[in-house]
């Protein structure tokens, strides 16, 4: 009696149905073994979520991305490419977070992220998030190893400029808190989508006092996705010599992020997003991004996390069409 695989018995995670005419994005996706040398983009999961304002399970969002890949195609029809021609994305895990000390879990990221670029200094990370905390962390880690000043485009509908006195460092506080440290600059921020009934008063003064260049939806709307992302990086050129993408889901209308935290109406649509998405990832010194607040726990079909996939593919047609 032989003992090997039984013929229909199939490795756990793989897709139901497989096409051989018809290659999917998981096989993009390679993974690290951590002796390789990372030249070209990585995917990193960074599953925390307990430090977030409102109750989010996001925590669960990379497994979820990692998943849906298997249900889209490598093939940009628009523009008859094939991402498997350029695109070189390895999966380099998830941080290891600490179960109840969310410092030691932020510090871990830090210390993972300028670890992993110490060696690996072409390496373009892409995380996936967890929570908006995690920026802190990732943009602290990389200001270690990047030579030159690092610039920030933000998609949000908050300013994330909260104070730490009243409820520690939360998903609300994260570039307040690079500029108190001194990793980011006030005029290195760039936020776009900035939505009402989103901020207070205060923190806008705030953005304003500290020279944070603010795109609200309204800008969004009445110039166009396009030309407010090329104000963006013409209001960072010759001031940073690295750019950072840092994409809060709750920058989007809630008909298209169910699954967001902290929906609200009057925001982007996902075609927005992903314009803007293939738009910066023609910049050369785009040197990471990540994504962030997506709950697939209260999602509809995993339709927020789709998004998040689509930001990634988009990314990659947009580096990969620079060759």
């Amino acid at each position: 009696m032989s003992r090997g695989r039984p013929p229909y018995l199939q490795t756990a995670g793989n897709p139901p149905f497989i096409d051989r005419h018809y290659p999917k994005a998981a096989e993009l996706l390679r993974s690290w073994d951590g002796e390789e040398e990372l030249t070209g983009t990585a995917l990193i999961g960074v599953p925390i979520s307990k430090p977030s304002i409102s109750h989010s399970g996001a925590s669960f969002t990379p497994g979820v991305v990692r998943k849906l890949l298997q249900s889209y195609s490598t093939y940009a029809v628009e523009d008859e490419v094939d991402l498997r021609e350029s695109a070189n994305l390895m999966d380099a895990g998830d941080i290891y977070m600490h179960a109840t000390d969310i410092k030691e879990s932020y510090r871990r990221m830090e210390e993972t992220v300028a670890s992993l670029l110490a060696g690996n200094k072409e390496c373009v990370p892409l995380f996936i998030g967890g929570d908006h905390s995690i920026t802190f962390s990732t943009l602290s880690g990389m200001s270690q190893m990047k030579q030159g000043k690092i610039g920030v485009i933000q998609f949000d509908a908050h300013h994330d400029l909260r104070n730490t006195d009243d409820g520690g460092p939360t998903n609300g506080t994260p570039f307040r808190r690079l500029l108190e440290a001194g990793v980011l600059q006030g005029d290195h921020l760039v936020q776009i989508g900035i939505r009402n009934y989103s901020n207070s008063s205060y923190y806008h003064q705030y953005a304003k006092e500290n020279g944070v260049k603010v795109f609200t939806m309204g800008d969004v709307k009445n110039r166009g996705i396009a030309e407010v992302i090329r104000e963006s990086v013409d209001h960072l050129r010759g001031k940073v010599e690295h750019l950072y993408l840092s994409i809060d889901i709750d920058v989007l209308d809630q008909a298209f992020a169910p699954g967001c935290p902290a929906i609200g109406p009057g925001g982007m649509t996902s075609d927005q997003l992903l314009e803007a998405i293939y738009l910066l990832g023609k910049e050369d010194k785009v040197c990471g991004l990540d994504i962030v607040e997506i709950d697939p726990t209260i999602d509809f079909r995993d339709m927020t996390s789709r998004v998040a996939v689509h930001c990634l593919l988009e990314f990659l047609r947009s580096r990969g069409s620079k060759r």
